[in-house]
């Protein structure tokens, strides 16, 4: 199954997770429960469906899209917070969930970038502005940014995880360090992340900024921080942990990984955890529902 990319299982383009779903009588409302990192208990919080429109969308770089969509969610949309894109093509099944990149200002449009990855995001690819595209969301737990007030953040993104970084760069209040990870000179959203922080690159192939990876430009930099917000694959995620874990400094990562339904009922994608989760009363926890942002200590990955 894990070759049908965008089929049945396809590889998350998201840096936020689901959060535990009950659909109504009405399937365009959705009451979502999901705990709050600033203070016990739940909160409640009401998920849509709707029919948004396309504004705009270009190739940033080869197979990767960038796309505004006009939509009223943008209104409550948070830094780590995803979509869910339903393709037209009704043997795809299963709908895509899409971080959000950007929120435009006047809160009326969400930008998502986007890899194509199979059939569905091929579909996506097509779009033209006017175009109709149906959404959920906006969907997941977003990044505590109360936790990084007034100190020195690394935000780190490799690949399809780059993109969450921008809003996060835009909204987090301290001093920003941003790294970012390619796998050649193809730096979509460069530009954008310099205006919110200084910006340091890697590339697999050397073709800009350090050669290598993320930690090799940290280290190359000589660079400090104070707390680490981070979304990628997931080797540069268990690195990620090890130098938060050296330098004893705490680290927020949001995990990539295989996802069917992306709002928690397939079990699809789990994660050992080290307190048991009240779901399944075992020490594991779905991505989809109670992350994919973790406290790196969290989880072993």
């Amino acid at each position: 199954m894990k070759n049908h990319t965008d089929v049945l299982i396809f590889h998350t383009q998201i840096c936020a997770g689901a959060s535990q779903i009950c659909l109504m009588a009405d399937a365009n409302l959705i009451f979502a429960s999901a705990p709050s990192r600033k203070r016990s208990g739940m909160e409640i919080r009401m998920k849509q469906k709707q029919k948004a429109v396309v504004l705009s969308q270009r190739e940033a770089a080869p197979q990767i899209y960038d796309m505004w969509i006009g939509t009223d969610l943008a209104a409550q949309a948070m830094p780590g917070q995803f979509l869910c894109i339903y393709p037209r093509d009704k043997s795809t099944l299963l709908p895509r969930p899409i971080s959000i990149c950007e929120v435009r200002e006047d809160r009326k449009a969400l930008r998502i970038v986007y890899r194509v990855a199979g059939r569905g995001t091929g579909e996506f690819s097509q779009y033209r502005a006017g175009d109709a595209i149906d959404i959920m969301g906006t969907l997941g737990n977003g990044f505590p940014l109360e936790e990084a007030a007034g100190r020195k953040a690394f935000l780190m993104g490799g690949g399809i995880g780059v993109p969450p970084v921008l809003q996060l760069a835009k909204e987090l209040d301290g001093e920003k360090q941003i790294v970012v990870g390619y796998r050649d000179g193809h730096t979509f959203l460069r530009e954008d992340l310099e205006k919110y922080g200084s910006v340091y690159i890697a590339t697999e192939d050397g073709s800009a900024g350090t050669k290598g990876n993320v930690m090799d430009a940290i280290a190359e930099n000589g660079l400090e921080a104070d707390i680490i917000y981070a979304c990628g694959p997931m080797p540069m995620l268990r690195a990620i942990k090890a130098y938060a874990a050296e330098h004893h400094i705490k680290a927020y990562i949001s995990l990539e990984e295989h996802m069917a339904c992306g709002v928690g009922a397939c079990l699809g994608c789990v994660v050992k955890t080290r307190e048991t989760d009240s779901h399944s009363h075992v020490n594991n926890a779905r991505i989809c529902t109670e992350g994919p942002v973790f406290e790196a200590g969290e989880v072993e990955i």
